[in-house]
């Protein structure tokens, strides 16, 4: 059955939610924690499959199996506008980025991204896994062996994507290849080519602070990048944490000075 046709917006600057508004028995689909807040008559449920015409139990736990190997939860949560009014659910992104809303069919009803971009999606639009093409792609992609692949039975419907900073959109003609760090991208178009390759050069992998492989796209297609991976960010993180040699403070700041002065750290 076709997804269900949902409108949308997208509020916020670099901490990100959308407003997704739906007519009576309308529904949208959600990466698990990601609600906000639900308007009255919009009801919260769960299942094993996201599809309309879902089959037996056998194949609902089959896709189910499948999303909890891609990280996802192993239920879908459902939520379905019961009232007789138009109603409004928003969804959140998880840490500082961008929303990207996505058209299946501006797209060919079809995109791979990386398994945890998806934030939620009309009705209909399933999420599957996809296995890439080449066994080194899928050892050393950055994501795994895995992607998601976004589809729907009539190429249509609405997802949404979250991506960390600023969203880089980019069109690669026919031919035309693109060199990325592996955990810079969100997702790309089927048609493009994805394959990985190692840094040239021994310095460079020791020294070059880039990792030892990066992702090769090669048009046509439609990509989306991110600026800053959430890994990116977690490593900043843990390296200025206090267990990790790093200081709670600005170091060598005003402040930071004084809260060692204040510590008792007199060196």
């Amino acid at each position: 059955m076709s997804a269900d046709i949902i409108e949308h917006q997208v509020i916020g600057g670099d901490m990100q939610a959308v407003v997704v508004t739906m007519d009576p028995g309308e529904a949208v689909v959600a990466e698990a924690g990601a609600m906000m807040y639900l308007e009255d008559g919009i009801e919260m449920g769960t299942a094993l499959s996201m599809k309309k015409d879902a089959p037996g139990l056998l194949g609902r736990l089959f896709e189910a199996g499948k999303r909890a190997v891609t990280g996802d939860s192993f239920f879908i949560t459902f939520f379905t506008n019961n009232a007789r009014e138009r109603r409004s659910a928003a969804f959140a992104a998880p840490y500082p980025g961008h929303i990207v809303p996505i058209q299946l069919e501006d797209h060919r009803g079809e995109i791979l991204c990386q398994k945890d971009a998806f934030l939620c999606a009309a009705r209909g639009v399933s999420v599957d896994i996809a296995f890439t093409r080449r066994i080194g792609a899928g050892l050393f992609g950055g994501e795994g062996f895995i992607l998601q692949k976004l589809s729907s039975p009539d190429r249509r419907g609405q997802a949404f994507l979250h991506a960390g900073g600023t969203v880089v959109r980019r069109e690669l003609a026919q031919g035309e290849t693109l060199k990325v760090d592996t955990g810079c991208l969100v997702g790309f178009e089927s048609t493009v080519d994805y394959d990985i390759q190692l840094v040239p050069g021994i310095k460079n992998k020791l020294f070059g602070g880039e990792g030892l492989f990066y992702i090769r796209l090669t048009g046509p297609g439609t990509i989306w990048l991110q600026t800053l991976p959430f890994s990116r960010m977690c490593d900043r993180i843990l390296a200025a944490a206090p267990s990790a040699g790093g200081s709670r403070r600005g170091e060598g700041s005003v402040l930071g000075g004084l809260g060692a002065l204040l510590d008792g750290n007199n060196s």
